[in-house]
């Protein structure tokens, strides 16, 4: 499976835009779509997913064209949004089945189906519980659920793991890398470790433009010799966050820890300070913030 996307623009009136020429090619595995809030993820997969149209640009599903032949996708796709809803008095059961005939599935087949799904999300015990009494995290996988229930070629994930705690988010990760060999998975998460360990490739949005689209281990080059540790005093520190790429920082007694990126020009401050190797956040920092200085 193929799906091609050039030159995708998205504008909502004015000088607003969810997307600003926008390409990609996708083929089977795991993209992971990162950016900040508001930088055109969820705009991209409403559009992939058809229930958005592009104000320009072309999208192509094995070289058919998914504006004009909507139900080319519909019928290969799993799809979660950000605001999922459910109905809250059906039990998990039920509400499976029902969404399962409605997407023409019945008999033995869908029961099965069902099991299997309750199982791998660890929701077999509440199976027969009305939704309305399950916590945020259960009606996530619920959601999940309901997403794998057709077997689907194509599946578009907005956020999935909000809510999930990091056992659930361990089962969730090895059941969509179970599920990617022979599909399109593409996954969009704030939580970035989520992303570093399952996908195969990654996109970094901003701004509505593609940043950057490469394989994990080349996005993390961008960073290499360039991320330090040290610890700083406190007077050192207000000077040292005013000019320097701070990743993160924590008091330690009456010094702080700092973990920054060291950009090009920029000499390694006065305080004691030691490399360290980069992480995917690390690089997904750096490039959001050269691009936001418009370098």
């Amino acid at each position: 499976m193929e799906i091609s996307i050039q030159g995708l623009t998205k504008k909502y009136g004015g000088d607003k835009f969810g997307l600003k020429n926008f390409s990609l090619e996708l083929t089977n595995g795991i993209l992971g779509l990162i950016g900040p809030n508001g930088a055109g993820k969820s705009t991209l997969m409403r559009i992939l997913a058809t229930i958005s149209k592009p104000t320009d640009g072309h999208l192509f599903l094995d070289g058919a064209d998914i504006v004009r032949s909507p139900n080319n996708v519909r019928r290969v796709l799993g799809y979660l949004p950000q605001d999922f809803g459910v109905y809250q008095n059906l039990t998990a059961v039920e509400f499976l089945e029902y969404l399962g005939a409605i997407k023409g599935f019945s008999g033995k087949n869908l029961k099965k189906r069902i099991d299997a799904l309750l199982a791998d999300l660890n929701l077999t015990a509440v199976r027969n519980n009305q939704i309305t009494t399950y916590s945020g995290g259960m009606r996530q996988r619920i959601g999940i659920a309901q997403v794998l229930l057709g077997d689907p070629k194509l599946i578009i994930l907005d956020e999935p793991t909000v809510g999930l705690d990091p056992e659930e988010r361990v089962r969730f990760r090895n059941l969509l890398t179970d599920l990617s060999g022979e599909r399109i998975v593409i996954l969009s998460s704030h939580i970035v470790s989520d992303i570093e360990t399952i996908a195969n490739d990654i996109a970094i949005i901003n701004q509505g433009r593609l940043l950057t689209h490469d394989y994990p281990d080349e996005i993390m080059k961008t960073v290499d010799n360039h991320v330090y540790e040290g610890l700083a005093d406190n007077d050192e520190f207000e000077m040292f966050r005013s000019n320097y790429h701070v990743i993160n920082s924590m008091r330690k007694g009456e010094r702080w820890q700092v973990r920054f990126i060291l950009n090009p020009g920029k000499k390694l401050p006065s305080f004691p300070v030691q490399a360290v190797n980069g992480t995917l956040e690390d690089a997904y920092l750096k490039i959001i913030g050269t691009a936001k200085e418009g370098k």
